[in-house]
């Protein structure tokens, strides 16, 4: 089964950072096979924080989880909280296309 995360996030408040994580989040995501599908902020039907959702697309849970914990991303990801506050889940299904 695919694996997925799911990122709650703030309106970014540091543009820079966001850059610089776009820039090296695209290597890691072509190595781990990962794509971005952007969800329509109306879904936050709850949302005291969040004004945008992404689903980031792996072909399994496993590599989902494997990139969480690469090195490469862990770097990347410091950029990622820099540039604005958010939440990630990661679960394993298919949400479809």
């Amino acid at each position: 089964m695919k694996g997925y995360w799911i990122i709650f996030g703030s309106t970014v408040t540091d543009a820079a950072a966001q850059q610089e994580y776009g820039r090296l989040w695209g290597p890691i995501a072509e190595q781990y096979g990962a794509k971005l599908k952007a969800l329509d902020p109306a879904a936050l039907l709850e949302s005291h924080t969040s004004s945008r959702v992404v689903a980031v697309e792996f072909p399994s849970y496993a590599l989902a989880k494997a990139c969480y914990d690469d090195p490469a991303y862990v770097e990347a990801k410091a950029f990622a909280l820099r540039a604005a506050r958010r939440e990630m889940i990661v679960i394993e299904g298919d949400l479809g296309d």
